[in-house]
């Protein structure tokens, strides 16, 4: 490896002028992607054009910003409102809507900011030292074990549910038939469309999360509206205490680790990293009934696997760009 580019790299990005289209990218990012629904790709894809009058290098640090701040925006939905801004960020609803109506709103934003800041460094430490490593592995991935990623994420769904195993996992088989529903990637049959064009291309889990989640908890707020006056989630400081920071350092460092794992797979994808991380947690706890309920080890253990995806998709040849052939075949030749 280079370092001498790698270094070079860090004194470009360190640049007072590039550090300012980083933080307008956050910001704007941020005020974009606190929208229910829209996510990381659609605000970049809204955003792209203000970045074509600028410097190249200036407009991808600009892009990084806005993609990490539309993730947060995601986050900060999910905290305040229980409506998850992309799949990855149902798993941050469990505890962080819980968290926030015992006024520690603030106190589960931060951690995530924090942890989002940890996982990231060591992510992108990762990614630049074991890239090479990593991808020939990627390349080696098939059928076989795509489904015990598959079989995994299932069996998780037993493990953080709260209440009957059984309805749990009655729950991740009801799932598995709505992810049936589309056309399929690889032989591109349509499976249970009923020849509409907006079943051809699945079921959104962003939509069905949304649903589930948001819905509820509006119908569930203007039955209580009638009964008595509820006041607005109050989002006070920011800065966790040290209790918070030490409850949630093992989380952030366990997270760190599982997500880098995990997302570097192909196939691995957001939802099944954040809940491997929060499983891992809950099994871990002595006190497993408090997650669910305002633990703020499930925050900070969920947003350490974000940042691992965010840098996989920076990569210029990452796993996830190979495609299945009889074997995996990677994109560019530079893998």
């Amino acid at each position: 490896m280079d370092f001498n580019a790698f270094l070079e790299g860090f004194a470009v990005v360190v640049e007072p002028h590039n550090l300012l289209y980083c933080l307008v990218g956050v910001l704007i990012g941020m005020v974009i992607g606190v929208l229910p629904g829209l996510g990381p790709a659609a605000t970049i894809a809204i955003l792209l054009p203000i970045t074509y009058t600028i410097d190249p290098v200036s407009a991808i640090i600009m892009l990084a910003g806005i993609y990490y701040g539309a993730q947060y925006g995601g986050t900060i939905t999910s905290v305040l409102l229980r409506l998850p801004g992309e799949a990855s960020s149902v798993v941050t609803v469990f505890d962080g809507f819980a968290l926030a109506k015992q006024g520690k709103a603030g106190t589960a934003l931060g951690i995530a900011a924090i942890g989002s800041f940890v996982g990231a460094t060591i992510s992108i430490i990762g990614l630049t030292l074991l890239a090479p490593v990593v991808a020939s592995v990627a390349l080696d991935f098939g059928p076989p074990e795509y489904a015990a990623l598959a079989l995994l994420g299932v069996l998780l769904v037993a493990t953080i549910g709260s209440g009957n195993k059984l309805k749990a996992l009655i729950a991740g088989a009801i799932g598995l038939l709505l992810a049936t529903v589309g056309r399929d990637s690889f032989s591109g049959a349509s499976r249970f469309t009923f020849d509409s064009l907006q079943l051809a291309d699945g079921i959104d889990f962003v939509v069905v999360a949304m649903g589930l989640f948001g819905v509820g908890e509006i119908l569930y707020n203007l039955e209580q509206r009638h009964r008595k006056v509820q006041a607005p989630t109050k989002v006070g400081n920011v800065w966790p205490s040290r209790k918070d920071l030490r409850q949630s350092s093992g989380a952030i460092g366990r997270g760190s680790v599982i997500g880098f794992v995990l997302g570097v797979l192909p196939g691995g994808g957001a939802v099944l990293s954040s809940i491997v991380a929060y499983a891992t947690e809950k099994r871990r706890s002595k006190t497993p009934e408090r997650f669910g309920r305002g633990a703020i080890e499930g925050v900070a253990a969920r947003r350490r696997r974000t940042t691992r995806r965010r840098h996989r998709r920076s990569s210029p040849c990452s796993p996830s760009d190979c495609r299945p052939t009889r074997r995996w075949r990677c994109c560019s030749a530079r893998c």
